[in-house]
C-alpha cells in the first residue's frame, strides 16, 4: 500500500457518534501485517439498509450475499475485511461469506441475513476465514460509538488516505445526521458506486424509501466518476437507517419529507466519490467533465465517460499539455451524435475551438497555466441539444502503472 498520501488528499473530517451505531477495527494478517484490515459495525436493532453494487458480471461472494441478504431489508452487523476480495473462489467464497455472517450473527444474536459482508483486495485467492472470525469475538468487546476514523482506515489496500464525510438533515422538525465512510483508489469505473462505501443515518426512513434515495443518488455521484474504466468485481454501497431519531413519520414510499434528507445524502455521496477520484493510484490532477448541448443526458453522459476513460486525453493533462485535438478525438469516438462542425471544447473556461475550429486570436497562456494547477476543468458544447452530463476523473501517471505492477508482490 502506498505511504505518501496523494496530493489531492482530503483531511479527515470528525464523524461524530451515531445513535444506533458502533464500530471496532482490528488486525486479522489476512494479508496486511502489522495494520487493521478488518471491520465490524453493529446497528441497532430494526435498523433498514439499502444497497447498490457491482454490474461486473463476475462480482465476488460478498456480493451475491449482500444482494440476497438486501431482501429482508433489516441489518444488524457488517464485516469488512481488506487485503483479499473473494472473488473467483467458487463454493468455497460462497461459503466463507456464509461463515463469517453466521459468525456475526451469533455474537449480535440476530440472523445471518441481517448480517453484510464485503472484501476488498486480491481476486482470486482463498479468504483465510478462521482468521477473519477468530478476530470478531475481540472486536465485538471492542465496538464504541467514536471509531469512525479507524473504520475508514481499515477498509484501504491501495489507498493513500482514508475517507469519510459527514451531513445533517431535517426530517419535519428534527434533525438527524449522516455518515459515510468509503475506500477506493484503482478499479474505478463504477455501474452503480464506488469500490466499498458503507452509510448510516440515525433517521428512521422504511427501506423501500432508502432505496430509492440511495439508487437515485448514486446516479450522479459515483457513478460518475471513472479513475481507470475498470468497473470492480467488488463494488458494493450500503446505506443503514438505525430508527433512533425521532422525527415526522415517514411514509414507505418516502415523498416530499425527505426532501432535505436526500439532498444531504446526496451530498455525502458526492464527497465520498470524489474523495476516491482524488485517491486514484498515481492520481496528481482531479478532472471535471462538463458536456453540454448533446441530444439527451444518457448521450452526454457517454460522451463525457469517454473523454474521462481516454488513456490519451488523461496522458495529456499528466503531461500538462492542452491538447485539445485529443478531447475532440473522445468526443468522435464515443458512438454518439456529434457533429464536427458544431463542435466547441474550452479548458479552464477557455473556449479554445468554437463550432469545429479554433477560435480566432486563441491565447494558450490562460489555458497553460490552468493544466499546471491540481483541478482541471474541460467543457464540450457539441450544439446539438439540450442534454447535459458531469463526470469526474484524474490524470494517468507512471504512478499508476507502478502500482499495479506491483500490486501482488
Amino acid at each position: 500500500m502506498p505511504t505518501q498520501p496523494s496530493p489531492l488528499a482530503l483531511p479527515l473530517p470528525a464523524l461524530a457518534p451515531l445513535a444506533g451505531v458502533r464500530l471496532a477495527a482490528g488486525a486479522a494478517g489476512i494479508r496486511y501485517k502489522g495494520r487493521d484490515d478488518v471491520l465490524l459495525m453493529e446497528l441497532a436493532p430494526g435498523s433498514s439498509v439499502a444497497g447498490v453494487f457491482t454490474r461486473n458480471q463476475c462480482p465476488g461472494a460478498p456480493v451475491d450475499w449482500c444482494r440476497a441478504a438486501l431482501a429482508g431489508g433489516r441489518a444488524r452487523a457488517v464485516v469488512v475485511n481488506a487485503g483479499n476480495a473473494n472473488v473467483f473462489t467458487g463454493k468455497a467464497g460462497a461459503a466463507v461469506a456464509r461463515t463469517t455472517a453466521e459468525a456475526a450473527a451469533k455474537l449480535a444474536g440476530c440472523k445471518p441475513r441481517e448480517v453484510f459482508v464485503a472484501s476488498t483486495g486480491v481476486i482470486g485467492e482463498q479468504l483465510p476465514v478462521e482468521r477473519l472470525t477468530a478476530a470478531l469475538p475481540r472486536l465485538t468487546k471492542a465496538l464504541a460509538a467514536d471509531a469512525w476514523g479507524n473504520a475508514a482506515r481499515a477498509i484501504m489496500t491501495t489507498d493513500t488516505f482514508p475517507k469519510a464525510a459527514t451531513r445533517t438533515a431535517r426530517i419535519g422538525e428534527a434533525t438527524v445526521t449522516i455518515n459515510g465512510i468509503a475506500k477506493g483508489s484503482g478499479m474505478i469505473a463504477p455501474d452503480m458506486a464506488t469500490m466499498l462505501c458503507f452509510i448510516a443515518t440515525d433517521a428512521k426512513i422504511p427501506s423501500a424509501a432508502l432505496q430509492k434515495l440511495l439508487s437515485r443518488g448514486a446516479r450522479s455521484t459515483f457513478n460518475a466518476t471513472t479513475v481507470d474504466s475498470d468497473t470492480s468485481t467488488s463494488d458494493t454501497v450500503l446505506l443503514f437507517a438505525t430508527g433512533q431519531a425521532r422525527h415526522a413519520r415517514v411514509p414507505a414510499e418516502g415523498g416530499p419529507v425527505l426532501r432535505d434528507f436526500a439532498r444531504a445524502l446526496g451530498e455525502v455521496l458526492h464527497e465520498l466519490a470524489l474523495a476516491v477520484v482524488r485517491d486514484g493510484e498515481g492520481a496528481q490532477k482531479l478532472i471535471r467533465i462538463d458536456v453540454g448541448g448533446a441530444v439527451s443526458a444518457n448521450s452526454a453522459k457517454r460522451i463525457a465517460m469517454a473523454i474521462a476513460n481516454s488513456p490519451l486525453v488523461k496522458t495529456a493533462i499528466a503531461g500538462e499539455d492542452a491538447n485539445w485535438g485529443r478531447i475532440v478525438m473522445a468526443v468522435g469516438k464515443a458512438g454518439e451524435p456529434a457533429d464536427r462542425d458544431r463542435l466547441s471544447v474550452a479548458i479552464g473556461g477557455v473556449w479554445m475551438a468554437r463550432n469545429g475550429g479554433v477560435v480566432a486570436g486563441y491565447d494558450e497562456t490562460p489555458v497553460v497555466a490552468h493544466m499546471r494547477g491540481r483541478e482541471i476543468a474541460i467543457e464540450v458544447d457539441l450544439g446539438l441539444g439540450r442534454g447535459r452530463a458531469t463526470v469526474w476523473t484524474c490524470d494517468l501517471t507512471h504512478g499508476y502503472i507502478d502500482i499495479n505492477g506491483s500490486y501482488r508482490s
